[in-house]
């Protein structure tokens, strides 16, 4: 089968993603196209226009069996640029949303890129989500949008779209389940206990609620080490310089890693794995962590209720530093989830059969 995949923001998880499902399903002849993941108002609204009078427009239009697209994909547009992809059956990945994401006081508030997820999702015929939570909140924000305008808004746009959704959670490395099940253990006697917070330093990882955690933490003498890794930019949030001023002497290993083995290895001997995020709709860094023994403690809210029970979530600061001193202090630490389930190797079958099933629409 030919499969034409397009990741039209091909940031950090989307890339791994799309090459993990290629590794995945070794086949089937691919052809894959991307556009680098910076200038996001330019890109969700003009790789239609890059793609379909670009460069790649001859790769467009020829023939394939499938498309498969990330949501961030102009797929309606694209379809009508190169009419020879509207008559090829199409699959939409949803990595996320734009109806559910933290607005940001920088940010130009527009309904456009919500506008072009409906687009997108009318223009598919089978659409995948990651979690639940990712599927219900397009629904929902689509819903509540489609109310605002005026007139003529067909009434069964969100039921079409809805009819032909399921969730299929974005698969994680085989290699994180070679060797035996690790579990979640504490320091030993007098040893800090070693934290890990792993995201990008922007606004909505939740900067603010991290440096509460570690404010309540140094008020209550809390014996902690802090690996804060991610990757930081120039209009990163002020609290990260914060922590890194005034925390200076609870921190490990700070900032981007690009050696992935050392990321791995600093999951592997860090205890808790810290997640303060204002929006996640299925969360990696977290699931990775399980993986190799770190006991999760994430916000009881967005997709986390979905995979982690409630012993693992936090609804404030308060909970937070409370949990993290009892664990610190020696008591159990709770026990990591088992995401073996969640390996390429495991959900392999599962895209194959999907994205096989929606190619015979042809």
């Amino acid at each position: 089968m030919k499969v034409l995949l397009l990741s039209a923001y091909d940031a950090g998880s989307h890339r791994r993603w799309r090459r993990g499902l290629v590794a995945a399903l070794p086949e089937w002849d691919w052809t894959v196209l991307t556009l680098p993941p910076r200038y996001f108002s330019w890109r969700v609204r003009g790789n239609s226009l890059s793609w379909g009078r670009g460069e790649a427009a001859k790769i467009l239009q020829q023939p394939h069996d499938l498309v498969v697209a990330t949501s961030m994909t102009d797929l309606a547009t694209l379809r009508g640029l190169v009419p020879s992809l509207a008559g090829i059956p199409a699959a939409v990945y949803f990595h996320e949303n734009q109806f559910a994401y933290p607005r940001s006081d920088r940010a130009f508030q527009s309904v456009e890129p919500q506008l072009l997820n409906i687009y997108t999702a009318l223009a598919g015929d089978l659409l995948l989500f990651n979690s639940e939570f990712n599927r219900s909140t397009l629904l929902d924000g689509a819903r509540q949008l489609l109310k605002r305008f005026p007139d003529h808004v067909p009434p069964a746009i969100c039921d079409e779209i809805e009819q032909k959704s399921r969730v299929l959670p974005v698969p994680l490395d085989d290699s994180l389940f070679t060797g035996p099940a690790p579990t979640a253990t504490g320091p030993d006697r007098d040893a800090p206990l070693e934290v890990c917070w792993a995201a990008r330093w922007e606004y909505d990882k939740g900067g603010e609620r991290l440096l509460g955690i570690l404010q309540g933490l140094e008020e209550g003498q809390v014996n902690y080490r802090l690996h804060l890794l991610g990757e930081s930019f120039r209009n990163s949030p002020g609290e990260f310089a914060t922590i890194r001023r005034e925390f200076a002497h609870r921190l490990g290993r700070v900032g981007f890693l690009p050696d992935r083995r050392q990321y791995l290895e600093i999951l592997a001997r860090s205890h808790v794995f810290l997640s303060t995020a204002h929006h996640e709709f299925q969360g990696l860094a977290v699931m990775e962590a399980c993986a190799l023994g770190c006991s999760p403690l994430v916000p009881d809210e967005q997709a986390y209720p979905e995979f982690y029970p409630v012993t693992s979530r936090y609804r404030d600061v308060r909970e937070a530093v409370d949990k993290i001193g009892r664990m610190a202090a020696g008591a159990a630490l709770c026990p990591s989830p088992d995401f073996s389930g969640y390996a390429w190797q495991r959900l392999a079958p599962a895209y194959r059969d999907c994205l096989a099933g929606v190619a015979s629409m042809s």
